[in-house]
Formats: C-alpha cells, sequence, structure tokens
C-alpha cells in the first residue's frame, strides 16, 4: 500500500498525507450519501402546512398605522445641523471660546479650571491643593510643579491663564 500511494502521490503531485486524507474524506460522503439515500425513509416523512395569513394581516394593519404615526413624529422632530455640532466641539472652537475668557488662576474654583482644555478633574484638584499649601501661585511656572501637568500640557493651558498681582 505505501509504494503504492508513494508512486500515486508521485503522479498526482500531492504527498502521501494529503492523499490519505482526501480518500478518507470521500469515504465519508460516500458512507454518508449512501445512509441518505437508502436508509431515511422519504415516505414516513410528514410535512405539515401552516396558514399565516391571519397574523400577516394582522402585521401589515399594525405596521400601516404605526408607520402614520411614526411619520408625523419624524416631520415634528427637531432639525439638528450636525456640520455645526461636530465644529462646536472642534478644537479651534475650544480656542474661540476661551479666547477672550482667560480664567484668574488664585480665585478659580475647581469647576472653572476643569473648562479649560486639557485640565480634568484630578489635574484642577492638585492646582487648587499646590495654591493653598503654598499662599497662592505666584508665576503661571509654577504650574509645571504640579503633578498631572508636563511641558506640553502647561504649553496649551497657559494662554487660558492669568495671575492677578
Amino acid at each position: 500500500m505505501k509504494k503504492g500511494l508513494t508512486k500515486l502521490s508521485q503522479k498526482i503531485g500531492f504527498t502521501e498525507t494529503e492523499i490519505k486524507v482526501i480518500i478518507f474524506l470521500l469515504v465519508i460522503f460516500s458512507i454518508g450519501f449512501g445512509y441518505k439515500y437508502f436508509f431515511i425513509d422519504k415516505n414516513n416523512t410528514v410535512y405539515k402546512e401552516f396558514d399565516y395569513s391571519k397574523q400577516d394581516s394582522i402585521f401589515y394593519a399594525a405596521v400601516r398605522k404605526d408607520s402614520l404615526s411614526n411619520l408625523n413624529k419624524i416631520n415634528n422632530r427637531k432639525r439638528v445641523d450636525y456640520k455645526q455640532e461636530v465644529l462646536d466641539f472642534n478644537k479651534s472652537n475650544v480656542d474661540k471660546q476661551h479666547k477672550n475668557k482667560k480664567i484668574e488662576l488664585n480665585s478659580a474654583d475647581a469647576r472653572a479650571l476643569k473648562s479649560i482644555p486639557g485640565i480634568g478633574e484630578k489635574t484642577a484638584k492638585n492646582i487648587i491643593k499646590y495654591r493653598t499649601d503654598n499662599n497662592g501661585i505666584k508665576k503661571i511656572k509654577e504650574l509645571l510643579k504640579i503633578k498631572g501637568i508636563g511641558q506640553i500640557k502647561f504649553t496649551k493651558i497657559k494662554k487660558y491663564l492669568y495671575i492677578e498681582k
């Protein structure tokens, strides 16, 4: 058998393992087809017929009724300008909103500090803690000593802050 498979594999171009797998699959396929064809009795299978026309008519009547009310809801819905909504969250718009609104660093509460892009709740609390521990902030550069504020964040937020002297 091994000699025959070697010659067959040389003729076909498959390896011996591939030929064994192909033969196995062919045998299994033949057994399955034979079982289905010879042993499963087709005449004893009972197929039931169902009449869904009553349920369909109820469904379609409900759909027609709902579609009219949904159409009215859609027409009465508030129209949204999605381009403007996206632009409202654009970084350049945030800069424009804060351009004229600078925050005094020594008197700002956590809410005002969080309104600055790049400052979250923890950073705002750290700024307030540093400010109270050191009797206020004398120079804006002191923000670099606060945990959570590095050089990059500092350059982004310094344009929104000032210190009243």
